[in-house]
């Protein structure tokens, strides 16, 4: 190992620290208290709530995140398992995941009609301030499933009183992942096991019932049908259908199963023959859900995959699809970003969303470019545990790069077991090169704001996203198992 690689391997195991305490403070954080004067509000979190972020911003200009959103607390409850798990954390921090199920729980049973009952309606809101909140004809309607389709709540559990991008059903999906991995810590099943499989039952229910309707994106921009949201669904349901079956729950399984069959042919959908990629949304069928047309390229895809944890096949990180996907967005940042065309040989390029990202500086996003290393590693440890890496017209140029070989000497087909230990060499390089650039746009602070600026890296939009801290925990627990598979591998 070079001094290089030495010492990034030391600030990656530092920094993965400083995340799982930072991330850390943001669950369970009753000792902040947030006040929304326009709204009259005042939140002080409840155990077990996750916010997006600990920063007390009011779009002054940095956006407010003090939050408990659905899908962002279901990432960080899956990255504090694995901070578990690897004993980045201690044992006790099991107790943060049994808040998180239990204030999870609570959210369930949220009720717009008794909200309003009970006289909880602002009144004395700042006029400027009228135009963003919900009425009360809204909030009359959260009640059941609308309770679970909220995308976000106030940190004490109460509703989020201002108007959003609703429904967004991937959260739920996100969360029954998570649930069901956690299951894996003896000290969850024993302390948590009851509440757990209470919240996992809604979860799976409203994706049962809603996975064939439209919804908002991962990013709260379009509604339509979204390729992230349908490959996270159609996982929770395969991992429901096999751990319901090992519950004695056969109806409820076969059910699952019945839809995660069905989803894959909806995934199978947004693949595009002519530009090689798998499309974040489907253009519309019928009446247009939404005047935006569906982007080229949109890193949600490649995050879809990565939560999604599907091991092998379509849909997965060996998928030549997919591999298609993360090379085309590569060579789009790459052109688009001047910090990419100034980055030095061992750092790949910083990820943003997608072309034309308006949002703040539309900048680079740490969870963009820790999912496209967590991706690597994935590919590492799927190489190397003998998963079938197949050269096909989409994954050719990509594996090709990654093995620093020429295009035409690859054959098609399953690559040879000997080019398969080269991949999973080579793909682990790679995701050290997308952490070395993270490494180069980490303040000496270690903070991680949502966004780094394309011109200069400066931390842009919200500071200290939680999500941001649980990406990079991922990313390198992700790192840990792939080192670990091709030790394996070596001995064998």
């Amino acid at each position: 190992m070079s001094n290089d690689d030495q010492g990034l391997l030391e600030w990656t195991m530092e920094q993965n620290r400083f995340c799982a305490t930072a991330m850390s403070r943001a669950v369970s954080a009753t000792n902040l208290v947030k006040h929304r004067p326009a709204l009259g509000q005042t939140i002080r979190p409840a155990l077990g709530s996750i916010v997006a972020s600990t920063e007390m911003a009011a779009y002054d200009p940095d956006p407010d995140y003090f939050f408990h959103w659905l899908r962002d607390s279901a990432l960080v409850a899956d990255a504090l398992r694995d901070a578990i798990e690897d004993g980045t954390l201690e044992p006790s921090a099991i107790e943060h995941l049994t808040n998180f199920v239990a204030f999870s729980l609570d959210l369930c049973h949220l009720d717009g009609p008794s909200f309003l009952r009970r006289g909880f309606y602002p009144e004395a809101v700042e006029p400027s301030f009228r135009q963003h909140l919900r009425s009360r004809e809204e909030i009359a309607e959260i009640a059941g499933d609308k309770a679970l389709g909220e995308t976000r709540y106030n940190a004490d559990g109460s509703i989020d009183l201002m108007k959003w991008a609703r429904p967004q059903s991937d959260g739920l999906a996100l969360r029954a992942l998570t649930v069901m991995r956690c299951f894996a810590l003896d000290g969850f099943r024993e302390r948590a096991g009851e509440t757990a499989s209470a919240l996992l039952r809604y979860d799976l229910d409203y994706t049962l019932s809603h996975w064939r309707g439209p919804c908002y994106d991962l990013w709260e921009e379009n509604l339509g049908f979204h390729y992230h949201t349908r490959l996270v669904q159609q996982a929770a349901l395969a991992a429901a259908a096999e751990f319901l079956a090992a519950e004695g729950d056969a109806k409820r399984a076969a059910a699952c199963a019945d839809a995660a069959r069905a989803l894959l042919v909806e995934l199978d959908a947004h693949f595009d023959p002519h530009d090689g990629v798998y499309r974040g949304r489907l253009p519309d069928a019928g009446p247009s859900l939404d005047a935006t047309p569906p982007r080229r390229l949109d890193i949600a895809v490649v995050l879809g995959a990565i939560q999604a944890g599907r091991r092998a096949g379509p849909h997965s990180v060996v998928d030549p699809r997919m591999l298609g996907t993360l090379a085309e967005l590569e060579h789009l940042f790459e052109q688009d970003y001047p910090i990419n065309r100034m980055r030095p040989a061992d750092c790949a390029p910083a990820l943003g969303r997608y072309a034309g990202d308006s949002y703040f500086t539309g900048g680079a996003y740490f969870f963009s470019t820790l999912g496209a290393a967590q991706y690597c590693f994935l590919l590492a440890q799927a190489a190397a545990e003998g998963e079938a890496v197949v050269v096909a017209d989409e994954s050719r140029g990509p594996l090709a790069e990654l093995l620093r070989t020429p295009a035409e000497s690859l054959p098609s087909g399953a690559l040879a077991p000997p080019l398969r230990e080269r991949l999973a060499e080579a793909a682990l390089r790679r995701g050290d090169m997308y952490l070395a650039m993270v490494r180069r746009h980490t303040p000496a602070s270690r903070e991680m704001a949502e966004q780094f600026s394309r011109y200069d890296g400066a931390p842009t939009s919200s500071r200290n996203l939680t999500w941001s801290y649980a990406c990079f925990i991922s990313a390198v627990a992700a790192r840990r198992r792939a080192v670990h598979a091709m030790g394996e591998a070596r001995v064998g």
